[in-house]
């Protein structure tokens, strides 16, 4: 994969509602790429890593919320 911007994870991270299942995976790797590399400054992987667990938090809340098996 080519590496791609800070910006364009950050800002693709606020797409993931919007888009499908499979451009959401896509997006959540370049993610984590971008927070494996250490030539992208802390300030930039921290605000990655922020909206990366907001997303999954709310991901997790919408899993839990329909299903049916939930306690």
């Amino acid at each position: 994969m080519m590496p791609v911007s800070p910006q364009v994870a950050y800002d693709n991270l606020r797409l993931l509602e919007t888009v499908d299942v499979s451009s959401s995976a896509f997006y959540r790797q370049m993610a984590q790429e971008v927070l494996a590399d250490p030539r992208i400054s802390l300030n930039w992987r921290q605000a990655i890593a922020d909206r990366l667990i907001q997303a999954n938090h709310l991901l997790g809340m919408q899993t839990v919320s329909s299903a049916d098996e939930s306690y």
